[in-house]
């Protein structure tokens, strides 16, 4: 009786318990999830899958040429213009750098946008890391300029994909197929062209990393 009293008065007072609180057996059972950055990712390309992930029940880890922090970018083509208006955005922190990155340890990977890619795809370690997710079948996802990645990696031969437009060269140069459209699937790879975009694939893609996690617990 004196316990219910008692919790009877914190929720008067505001303070009562929050049945979402996670413990750290749940935080430690999530599975983890690449999001690869670099200087000048765009901010809204990063961010979404992001917060999607964590609303999804994973963990996402921000990953970058070093473990540091980077600036993100925001990319838009102003009324009038012919080319993408660039303005500094948020800072992201990158847990984890490519070269440390073991790839078994997660689950999918999110190629995010930007100009990073177009400085980031010639790491050896980010190449390695990219084949990796190709070779498994694993649940993969890119945005805008991130084909440029899987495209230097050699992993877009045959296949289907949509970017931004002017990255369609990048990518059909590389062997692989432009689709001009919001949301594109082929097998475990699903792509978008903008962060536009972000509303039809990026379901997609979720529901491609909740079967792969349903999987490893049969």
């Amino acid at each position: 009786m004196k316990t219910r009293i008692a919790l009877l008065a914190l929720v008067l007072l505001g303070f009562a318990p929050t049945a979402s609180a996670e413990t750290p057996q749940k935080a430690a059972a999530r599975e983890k999830v690449l999001i690869i950055v670099g200087d000048a990712t765009e901010t809204v390309d990063t961010l979404y899958p992001y917060y999607r992930l964590i609303e999804g029940g994973y963990e996402p880890v921000v990953a970058g040429p070093e473990k540091r922090k980077f600036q993100m970018v925001l990319h838009e083509v102003k009324p009038g213009w012919t080319i993408t208006k660039e303005w500094e955005g948020y800072t992201i922190e990158a847990a984890i750098a490519f070269k440390d990155i073991k790839p078994e340890q997660y689950l999918g990977i999110f190629f995010s946008g930007g100009r990073a890619p177009e400085y980031i795809r010639d790491n050896p370690d980010l190449i390695r890391v990219t084949r990796y997710f190709f070779e498994k079948n694993a649940p993969i996802a890119s945005v805008c300029h991130g084909v440029e990645v899987p495209a230097r990696a050699g992993c877009v031969k045959g296949r289907r994909m949509a970017t931004v437009p002017k990255c369609q060269f990048d990518l059909e140069v590389c062997g692989g197929i432009f689709v001009n459209a919001p949301c594109v699937v082929d097998g475990n790879l699903v792509s978008g062209r903008t962060f536009h975009d972000h509303g039809h694939y990026m379901g997609k893609w979720m529901k491609l990393l909740d079967q792969a996690r349903d999987a490893k617990k049969k």
